[in-house]
């Protein structure tokens, strides 16, 4: 057929891989250690333990937690131990760090679980680079660190406009 659409996308034999198929499903939600601060940057024990004591930690229940302190102050690592320690009997996990550190740690670890570098075996791959929700350097640097061995070329952006990362050698 004479001047057919011919969509060469599709013919191109390239895998896109999204990266937002790894974030986590769980919800995350933060435990800020600033409202318990004194004056907004001193841990005293008694109050501390007073506080915690009061919390509601049924809130927490089955989610992820990211513990950490947005205030600029020293806070002893017995105080994170007495938090995980509440949040245990409630939370699915407890994790150190800000929430968008702990969910960036959260991605990596799925990609090194779930992407296989072996099932991409001298394909041409096209790792997305937009989506609905951001993924972070961190997850293209993990994605390519784990498909670089395996893939034939390794590519970055959307199909119909790819930015070249990697090509293999012929050999």
């Amino acid at each position: 057929m004479e001047g057919a659409i011919v969509n060469k996308v599709s013919e191109s034999g390239l895998v896109t891989l999204n990266l937002e198929h790894y974030l986590p499903g769980e919800e995350l939600v933060s435990f800020d250690l600033a409202p318990f601060l004194f004056m907004g940057q001193i841990l005293r024990e008694k109050d501390f333990r007073a506080s915690l004591l009061a919390q509601d930690w049924s809130a927490f229940q089955g989610k992820s937690v990211a513990v950490y302190c947005s205030a600029d102050a020293i806070i002893p690592a017995w105080a994170y131990m007495l938090v995980a320690s509440y949040l245990q009997e409630y939370a699915g996990a407890v994790h150190a760090g800000k929430p968008e550190e702990v969910r960036n740690r959260m991605l990596i670890e799925n990609l090194r679980k779930g992407l296989h570098g072996a099932d991409f075996t001298d394909m041409r791959v096209v790792v997305k680079g937009c989506g609905d929700r951001p993924v972070g350097m961190e997850a293209y640097l993990e994605a390519t660190n784990i498909l670089r061995p395996y893939v034939k070329t390794l590519m970055y952006g959307e199909p119909c406009s790819t930015v070249p990362v990697f090509k293999k050698k012929a050999g």
